[in-house]
């Protein structure tokens, strides 16, 4: 059967974001290229257990990582489960599929240090220096998510209120407060955003010099150049942004909970993710600290 019913389902019942629909309907229709290549099947009602390993098979040995191979095979669960639900099947073929291990990766993130000096060192007198010390600012001061800025709407921005609301995933609202300084840049990036009031996407807050709306890798080329300047870390990307702001909030002594309702995260299991770097800094702080520690 067709995936559009599938995907209407994600969008629709789930509330999953246009992202992450996309990247269901793809990792389907590359699974459904397999069967027809191998196979010279591409009805996935048909398949079995024995083709989906052989697909698991081909993509390991073209270097896709675990945890990669693991979100494609999530995806054709809940496609299953899906067709189960409709009574399209009576079972699904991964009913005693065990996901491949992986290891953890400890996101390292931006020192303040490195943060402070990208901001004095951007140049904020043109649309584009004001423009990307804005998109630096609100990552760093409000953790949100590289496709929750691309989709901020101008009038989801209230500088009366010092508010940003922001759309997260399955369309869940969240308002984030603005410090002082974000407001600042925030005026001064409206004022050369004028010029675009009768153009392009101008229902978006975040716009191309060309006036059209950013996409996800514009939006990645800002921060990793601006950080390769300033940082060796290996990784330099948005999300790292937002794992500086958990860590530094955390750092700080703010609540775990609510750095979850910051982030927007449905359980305090994803926000946990952000305190090991915060353990660390809790624990170099009490070696120093620790008058037992300082006699030795």
């Amino acid at each position: 059967m067709p995936f559009s019913a599938f995907l209407d389902y994600l969008k629709l019942e789930k509330k999953y974001s246009v992202h992450t629909v996309k990247a269901y309907s793809t990792d389907l229709s590359a699974f459904q290229e397999f069967l027809k290549e191998t196979f010279d099947e591409d009805d996935l009602l048909k398949v079995n257990y024995s083709q989906i390993r052989s697909w698991i098979v081909r993509l390991s040995e073209s270097q896709i990582s675990n945890r990669t191979i693991n979100r494609k095979i999530s995806s054709l669960k809940t496609y299953y489960r899906f067709l189960m639900k409709i009574g399209e099947i009576d079972y699904t073929p991964l009913t005693k599929h065990k996901a491949l291990k992986t290891s953890k990766k400890v996101q390292i993130p931006f020192s303040e240090n490195e943060i402070t000096r990208v901001l004095d060192n951007m140049d904020d007198s043109s649309f584009e220096g004001i423009r990307d010390r804005f998109i630096v600012e609100l990552f760093y001061s409000t953790g949100i998510r590289r496709i929750e800025l691309i989709e901020i709407k101008l009038n989801d921005l209230d500088l009366d209120s010092c508010v940003l609301k922001v759309l997260g995933k399955r369309n869940k609202e969240r308002y984030i407060p603005l410090i002082a300084s974000v407001k600042d840049t925030a005026c001064k990036y409206l004022e050369f955003r004028e010029a675009f009031e009768d153009s392009g996407d101008k229902s978006y807050l975040f716009l191309t010099s060309k006036g059209q709306k950013l996409y996800e890798s514009f939006v990645y080329r800002i921060i990793n150049n601006y950080f390769s300047e300033v940082s060796g870390k290996l990784k330099k990307s948005p999300h790292i942004l937002r794992h500086s702001f958990a860590t530094h909030l955390l750092n700080q002594g703010a609540n775990l909970n609510a750095v979850k309702e910051l982030l927007g995260h449905s359980s305090l299991a994803a926000t946990q993710v952000y305190t090991h770097n915060s353990i660390a800094e809790l624990s170099k702080i009490h070696k120093q600290a620790h008058p037992r520690n300082n006699k030795n």
